[in-house]
C-alpha cells in the first residue's frame, strides 16, 4: 500500500478521550474510599466531568465528545441514587459495552464494519469506501478487535459488579480505557496495512470495484 499519513492512530486517536471517560470513575471510587459517604462520591465526579468537558472545549475540541462524557457520569450517578449500591455507578458502562460488542459483531455480518464507517465519517468519504473491495475486507477484520476488546470490558466489569467489588471496577475501568484503546487501535491499523494489497492509493482513496460488462445479446455486431 502506497504511504499513507493518514493512519488510524492519528484519525481515531482515542488516549485523550478515554482518560477522560475514566476519570469520573476514579474519582468516585477515591471519594468513596476517603469520605465513606455515597451522596458526596456521585456528586463530585459530576463536577469532575464538567469540567473536564469545559477544558475539552477551550481547547477547541468537538462539544459531543464533552456533552456525552457529562451526560453519562450524570445517568450513572442516577442510577446509584436510586439504587443506592455503589458498584452500579459501573452499571450503564457494564451494559453499553456489551450492547457495543453486539453492534460491532453485526455491523461486520452486514458487510457495515463499524470501523469504516466511523473512518469513513472522519475523512467525509459517506460510504464510498463500501464500493472498495479491499477496503471492506480490510474494516471488516480490522474491526474483531474492537469486538473483542468490548467483549474483554464486559466480562471483566460483569464478574466485578456481581461481586460488588468497587474498588476493582474503579481501577479496572482506568485499566481497560486508554492503555486497551491505544492497543487496539494500533492492532487495527496494522490489520489495515497487512489486509490491503501493496498497490492500494490508501484510506483517502477508495478504489470502486470494477464491473466487467458484457455486450447484450441483441447487440449488433459492429462493422468491419
Amino acid at each position: 500500500m502506497a504511504s499513507d499519513p493518514d493512519s488510524l492512530v492519528r484519525l481515531l486517536g482515542g488516549r485523550t478521550g478515554a482518560l477522560d471517560a475514566s476519570a469520573p470513575g476514579l474519582v468516585f471510587v477515591a471519594v468513596l474510599v476517603v469520605t465513606d459517604d455515597l451522596r458526596l462520591a456521585v456528586l463530585v465526579p459530576i463536577g469532575v466531568a464538567a469540567a473536564l468537558g469545559g477544558l475539552r472545549l477551550l481547547r477547541g475540541r468537538p462539544p459531543r465528545a464533552a456533552l456525552l462524557g457529562l451526560l453519562g457520569t450524570m445517568a450513572s450517578a442516577l442510577v446509584v441514587a436510586r439504587t443506592g449500591r455503589a458498584e452500579d455507578f459501573f452499571l450503564l458502562q457494564l451494559l453499553a459495552n456489551g450492547v457495543s460488542a453486539v453492534a460491532w459483531m453485526l455491523s461486520i455480518w452486514l458487510r457495515r464494519p463499524l470501523l469504516g464507517l466511523v473512518v469513513g465519517g472522519v475523512l467525509r468519504q459517506r460510504t464510498s469506501w463500501r464500493r472498495d473491495p479491499d477496503l471492506l475486507r480490510a474494516y471488516s477484520r480490522a474491526s474483531w478487535w474492537w469486538v473483542g476488546s468490548y467483549l474483554l470490558r464486559f466480562v471483566v466489569f460483569v464478574s466485578l459488579w456481581s461481586a460488588g467489588q468497587v474498588v476493582a471496577l474503579g481501577i479496572g475501568r482506568a485499566a481497560l480505557s486508554w492503555p486497551l484503546v491505544t492497543a487496539v487501535v494500533a492492532l487495527s491499523w496494522w490489520t489495515v496495512r497487512r489486509v490491503l494489497p501493496p498497490e492500494h492509493p490508501g484510506l483517502r482513496h477508495p478504489v470502486p470495484e470494477q464491473v466487467d460488462r458484457q455486450p447484450a445479446s441483441d447487440e449488433p455486431a459492429g462493422r468491419t
